[in-house]
C-alpha cells in the first residue's frame, strides 16, 4: 500500500511539473489581465482615485458607447446568422454541382486574407465614386439600364444666350418661335469628356416652311475663339438634348437633338416656347454612399460575411459528408420533395455542426475591430462603432481614459461567459451521448 502511495504520488508531482508552465502562462496572460482589468475598471482615469460604478454607469449614459453596443448587438444577431446561412446554402449546393471542389476553395479563400487586407480591399469597393468602387459600378449600371440616365448635367446657358431659367433646373426661350425660322440654342458648361462620344460638329440647319429647325450645340471652343450666338466650326451637338414646344403650359411638341445638334418640330409648334426640361440637367447617379452614417455598419458586416462564410461553409460540408445517406433516400422514397429533405432531415442532423459555426461566430464578432477600424471613414467611424473599436479609443490617444477602457473590457468578457457556457454545456452533452 505504502508503494502504491508513493507512486501515485509520484506520478501526481510529475503531472504537476508538466502542467506548471502552462499554468503559469495561463496565469500571467489570462488572469492576471482579468483581474488587473476588473480591479483598474473601479479607478477613475489617472488610477489614483476609487471610482466605484461610476465608469459602469458611463457606459450606459455615453451616447458614442451606447452607439458601439447597439451595433455590437446587430453583429451578434446579423453576421453570424448571414455567414451560417451562406455557408450552409453553399455546402449544399456544392455537393450537387461539378466542380464542386473548385468553388469551395474560391469561397474558402477569403480566410487566407488578413483583416487589415480585407479591409483595404472593402475600403476600395465600396468608394462612392463609380468609376472606382466596384459596389457603386455595378449599382450604377443596374439603375441605368432601368432608369434614363440624365445626358448634360451642370450644362446652362451665358447671360447673352436666348435662354432663361423656368424653374426647376429647366430653361425656355426669351420670346416664342415661328413655322420657317431657325431656333438657337446654345450652351455652356458640359466637359468635353463628358459629350457623347458620336458627336459631331454642329451644324446650321435650314428654314423649312410649316416647320420649325434649329441647332442646339455646345457654345465653347476649345482653345479660345469663337463668338457666343454663332455655330462655329469647333463646336459639337448635343446629341440626346431634349426639347420641348410648350404653349400654354403643355408641351404640345417634343424631340431629341441629332448627333449634329439639329432639331426639326412639326407647323403644331408654331408660337410655342422651346423648353429643355430639368431631366437634361440633372446630376449623373453615382449609387448609395454604403460608407455613410445610416449604411456604414451593414456594409462592414457584408465584407465580415464574404471573409468567413467560407469558414462556416468548410465546417458544415464536414458535417454533411457524415449524414446517412440512407435517411436521405429514404424520405425521397416516400415521396418528399428536395425542400422537405432539406428542411426536416438534413438541418436537423446538421445542428449540432450549425450550433458550432454559430457560437464560434457570435464569440469572433464580438471582438471585431479590424475591420470597422479600417473600413469606417473617419466621417462615420462613430456610427460603425463597436465595443472593441471603443476599447482601443477609450485606452489609447491623448484623451486616454483606463477606467473606461477597462470596464469595456470587462463588458464583454461578461458578454463572452454565457456564449462560452453555451458551448461547454452542448460539447459536454455531445460527450455523454
Amino acid at each position: 500500500m505504502a508503494s502504491a502511495s508513493k507512486v501515485t504520488g509520484t506520478r501526481r508531482s510529475v503531472a504537476v511539473g508538466f502542467l506548471l508552465p502552462a499554468l503559469v502562462l495561463l496565469g500571467a496572460l489570462v488572469v492576471y489581465p482579468i483581474g488587473y482589468s476588473v480591479h483598474r475598471s473601479f479607478f477613475d482615469s489617472s488610477g489614483d482615485s476609487f471610482a466605484g460604478l461610476d465608469n459602469y454607469v458611463e457606459l450606459f449614459t455615453d451616447d458614442t458607447i451606447l452607439t458601439a453596443v447597439k451595433n455590437n448587438a446587430i453583429w451578434v444577431v446579423l453576421a453570424p446568422t448571414v455567414a451560417t446561412a451562406l455557408g450552409l446554402i453553399f455546402a449544399v449546393l456544392t455537393e450537387r454541382v461539378r466542380w464542386g471542389t473548385a468553388f469551395k476553395l474560391i469561397v474558402f479563400m477569403p480566410m487566407a486574407i488578413s483583416m487589415l487586407a480585407a479591409g483595404i480591399i472593402f475600403r476600395l469597393v465600396y468608394e462612392q465614386d463609380p468609376d472606382r468602387g466596384v459596389a457603386n459600378a455595378v449599382w450604377v449600371g443596374v439603375h441605368d439600364t432601368f432608369a434614363e440616365s440624365s445626358v448634360f448635367p451642370r450644362a446652362r446657358p451665358l447671360p447673352v444666350h436666348p435662354l432663361e431659367a423656368a424653374g426647376g433646373g429647366a430653361y425656355v426661350t426669351e420670346s416664342p418661335v415661328r413655322t420657317g425660322e431657325i431656333a438657337r440654342l446654345p450652351l455652356i458648361g458640359v466637359a468635353p469628356a463628358q459629350m457623347p462620344k458620336d458627336a459631331r460638329p454642329a451644324l446650321e440647319p435650314t428654314a423649312q416652311d410649316g416647320r420649325i429647325t434649329g441647332t442646339a450645340w455646345l457654345d465653347f471652343t476649345r482653345g479660345g475663339g469663337g463668338k457666343p450666338n454663332v455655330v462655329d466650326a469647333k463646336e459639337l451637338g448635343l446629341k440626346g438634348l431634349r426639347v420641348e414646344a410648350v404653349k400654354d403650359g403643355k408641351v404640345v411638341a417634343s424631340t431629341t437633338v441629332a448627333a449634329d445638334g439639329t432639331f426639326s418640330l412639326p407647323a403644331a409648334a408654331d408660337g410655342s416656347l422651346l423648353r429643355l426640361p430639368a431631366s437634361n440637367f440633372r446630376e449623373q447617379y453615382n449609387g448609395v454612399e454604403w460608407l455613410g452614417p445610416s449604411l456604414v455598419t451593414p456594409a462592414v458586416i457584408g465584407s465580415y460575411v464574404w471573409m468567413w462564410a467560407g469558414f462556416a461553409m468548410v465546417l458544415i460540408a464536414a458535417g454533411l459528408a457524415s449524414v446517412p445517406r440512407e435517411l436521405l433516400e429514404a424520405a425521397r422514397v416516400d415521396g418528399a420533395n428536395e425542400w422537405q429533405v432539406f428542411r426536416r432531415i438534413t438541418v436537423p442532423l446538421l445542428a449540432p455542426v450549425l450550433a458550432v459555426v454559430l457560437v464560434t461566430l457570435m464569440i469572433n464578432v464580438l471582438k471585431v475591430f479590424d475591420l470597422v477600424f479600417i473600413i469606417a471613414p473617419g466621417s462615420a467611424q462613430d456610427d460603425a462603432n463597436v465595443l472593441a473599436l471603443q476599447l482601443y479609443r477609450s485606452s489609447f490617444g491623448t484623451d486616454a481614459d483606463l477606467g473606461i477602457g477597462s470596464a469595456i473590457a470587462v463588458l464583454l468578457l461578461l458578454l463572452v461567459i454565457p456564449v462560452m457556457a453555451f458551448n461547454i454545456r452542448r460539447m459536454r452533452r455531445e460527450a455523454r451521448r
